[in-house]
């Protein structure tokens, strides 16, 4: 039996994760930049030299190798000293492959944006913090420091096809970002929290690895190695929800997925994610989302 789930990876496949590149910064000498609120997930990552950022009230100091992703629509700024008159990131950005501020070539910022899907507050942003400082300088950042020389080397050459190959980079620097985050700053609760935690971690890992599964409590306890009653209570303190609760929410999350990426019947996406007939689907579709899948699918199209 397969119990290697990735629920990291379903998520972000489920919520349609894209990725743009956006211009460089260079910088130098005095220099402060001024960014508007984005809706998407914004991200920079020093690749040279020193600087500050200021979002909300809180001030971070950037060293080389650091990236930082902005999960709330918020203003930030980027400066050598924060103290200084800020310009508009329009203007600096304006038609500018590589944008400059300030005077000097001392540092350097690469930065973009990832898009999600309509779920992604829910399934994943909602459970982070507005703004995700990820330092460069451990070993354990050793795999997203490759990835960001690549997605460097990719935009100072524009080899062919480069544009595709730094949306990957970049999803592969997400995914170490949120990794690296994680591991130092894991969640209170929620399902995040729950895949650092050894007794919740195996069954939610096992869950996503077989949603489709007729899974028991018992069956999930015996692959986290505790009772039933134990794993059902540290499953809720941890994640928020007992098991099947939460098995029940994902493969609703996986039937709506489903339900809006194509036109399967709804008979066939309640066999694939695990219900024996389209009204056992229908009513915990209805129950969780309150539609119908039927009704979910039409207002798709309005």
């Amino acid at each position: 039996m397969n119990v290697h789930g990735d629920p990291l990876e379903d998520v972000l496949a489920l919520v349609g994760t894209a990725s743009s590149l956006s211009a460089g910064l260079v910088a130098g000498g005095d220099w402060a930049v001024a960014f508007a609120a984005a809706p998407a997930v914004k991200f920079n990552a020093v690749r040279r030299g020193n600087c500050l950022l200021l979002a909300g009230d809180v001030v971070y100091a950037l060293a080389p190798g650091d990236c930082f992703l902005l999960t709330r629509p918020i203003e930030f700024v980027l400066a050598s000293d924060l103290t200084l008159p800020t310009v508009p990131a329009g203007v600096v950005f304006a038609g500018a492959d590589v944008a400059r501020a300030g005077t000097g070539d001392d540092v350097y910022l690469i930065g973009g944006r990832f898009d999600f899907g309509e779920r992604a507050g829910a399934l994943l942003l909602d459970a982070l913090p507005a703004v995700v400082h990820v330092p460069g300088a451990s070993d354990a950042a050793s795999a997203m420091r490759w990835a960001l020389e690549q997605i460097e080397a990719e935009l100072r050459g524009h080899p062919l096809g480069s544009a595709l190959v730094t949306e990957h980079l970049a999803l592969v620097m997400l995914i170490h970002a949120l990794r690296l985050h994680l591991s130092a700053a894991p969640p209170e609760s929620g399902w995040m929290a729950g895949l650092a935690d050894p007794i919740a971690g195996p069954a939610l890992r096992a869950m996503h690895a077989e949603p489709a599964r007729a899974w028991t409590v018992a069956d999930l306890a015996v692959l986290a190695t505790v009772s039933r009653s134990a794993l059902a209570a540290r499953f809720k303190r941890v994640v928020g929800q007992a098991p099947l609760d939460y098995l029940t929410r994902w493969r609703i999350e996986l039937a709506a997925a489903r339900l809006r990426r194509g036109d399967d019947t709804v008979a066939l996406i309640a066999r694939e994610v695990g219900y024996g007939s389209e009204s056992a689907l229908s009513n915990a579709f209805k129950r969780i989302t309150g539609h119908s899948p039927r009704a979910y699918r039409s207002s798709l199209d309005r």
